[in-house]
């Protein structure tokens, strides 16, 4: 398809692809943790709206799969599962900024109150010294709330739509000649 950026995929067989480990059936199998990320780093070389497929080339066909379905819903069950989960931590550090917020603004506060009524009119170095500090203080205080809504979420969220978008994308199965 023109406009279609193909993460291409060569395997021996279709076991090449899921997680040794894992005795789930092969829908519901996690992928073989270095052909996820070789997939995830293919799919983040792109821009997240651009669509991608995935196109695995198979040396042996499984006897008595249809192994595009078979590839095709293993491929999306895990990373909507992996979406899933992002979207749960992403609204874990929400909930984390929010109590941060709530954490430093009140730490603030009390700071700019404790200035107001013991440290303010008060001539003399010492005074000085500890307005100063609490102001510090009460502002480092809002130093992690800042860095959660600032900085911290827009990565999680761009990852999270990598995954959405993977967990729906096309998947093509060819056998190698």
């Amino acid at each position: 398809m023109p406009g279609v950026h193909h993460i291409e995929l060569s395997l021996r067989d279709i076991d090449q692809l899921f997680n040794t480990m894992d005795p789930s059936p092969f829908h519901e199998k996690d992928l073989d943790h270095d052909a996820e990320e070789f997939i995830l780093s293919w799919a983040q070389e792109f821009h997240r709206h651009e669509p991608v497929d995935l196109i695995v080339h198979l040396e042996k066909m499984p006897a008595g799969h249809d192994a595009k379905s078979v590839i095709e819903q293993a491929v999306h069950h895990y990373f909507a599962y992996r979406a899933r989960m992002n979207h749960l931590e992403f609204k874990r550090l929400m909930k984390q900024g929010r109590m941060s917020l709530f954490v430093g603004l009140s730490f603030l506060g009390l700071c700019l109150l404790t200035i107001k009524l013991l440290v303010a009119n008060r001539p003399g170095a010492i005074p000085n010294f500890f307005s100063e500090s609490l102001t510090i203080a009460g502002w480092v205080a809002m130093w992690r709330p800042m860095e959660i809504y600032l900085y911290e979420w827009w990565p999680l969220r761009r990852h999270g739509q990598i995954l959405d978008k993977l967990s729906r994308m096309p998947v093509e199965v060819r056998q190698k000649v």
